[in-house]
């Protein structure tokens, strides 16, 4: 296997619930090599969300350790994590997330903005994502004028415009209907395979996941 881009060890996580204390996660492993494209399927509450905001670094494990490109995230400070995600994720969201007062090329511009860095290089960029997610001649549209593929579309190429390693896509299909759901999923794993992007897919959906490289199944905390 080549690199591990991103990798868990002995993940594990917990939260309270009254006086009850839930084990949502329970010593999970998990790496995801350059350019690999996984699926984590599995019920509600087995674990997936939590343990995708854990290695975006949004939420800390309880023990176990974390690892992007081999440097330990698990100890770097909140400010770190915040630094370094920038660069090294994406994320794609159910909701989409876009900012509805500006058009479809300054919410993919956002990425790099919040980088501190938006210059031609980067205007160039965006407008390429945007035409590669064939949104080509909508970039000056504002989000409430566009499809709900459409923007989520939008979403994929915000996520890739750092030229990140790694993108974390949690259900992003979830407000679409099938066969938008069907595009916007194949459109993921088009644009990642020729970015030479890692993704992790979390999803509900057998047929979505079977497109990724390997599929992964979370119950009750642990991968069967």
């Amino acid at each position: 296997m080549l690199d591990a881009v991103i990798k868990a060890a002995g993940v594990r996580k917990n939260y309270l619930s009254g006086d009850r204390t839930l084990a949502v996660l329970q010593g999970v492993n998990f790496s995801v090599a350059a350019g690999e494209s996984v699926s984590l399927r599995g019920e509600s509450g087995s674990g997936k969300s939590t343990l995708l905001n854990i290695l975006a670094g949004l939420d800390r494990p309880d023990a176990g350790e974390l690892f992007w490109d081999n440097e330990a995230a698990h100890r770097l400070s909140l400010g770190q994590l915040t630094a370094r995600r920038g660069r090294f994720l994406g994320m794609v969201f159910q909701s989409y997330y876009l900012i509805p007062e500006i058009d479809a090329l300054a919410n993919v511009l956002m990425s790099a903005r919040i980088l501190g860095s938006v210059g031609a290089p980067e205007r160039s960029r965006a407008a390429l994502l945007l035409q590669r997610v064939g949104l080509g001649e909508r970039g000056h549209h504002l989000p409430t004028h566009l499809s709900g593929g459409e923007r989520q579309r939008i979403a994929v190429a915000r996520a890739l415009m750092n030229r990140p390693k790694l993108i974390l896509a949690d259900e992003p299909t979830g407000n679409l209907d099938e066969r938008t759901g069907d595009e916007v999923i194949s459109l993921l794993l088009e644009v990642c395979a020729e970015e030479k992007t890692a993704l992790v897919l979390v999803t509900h959906n057998p047929a979505h996941a079977k497109k990724t490289a390997r599929q992964l199944l979370l119950q009750n905390g642990c991968f069967v």
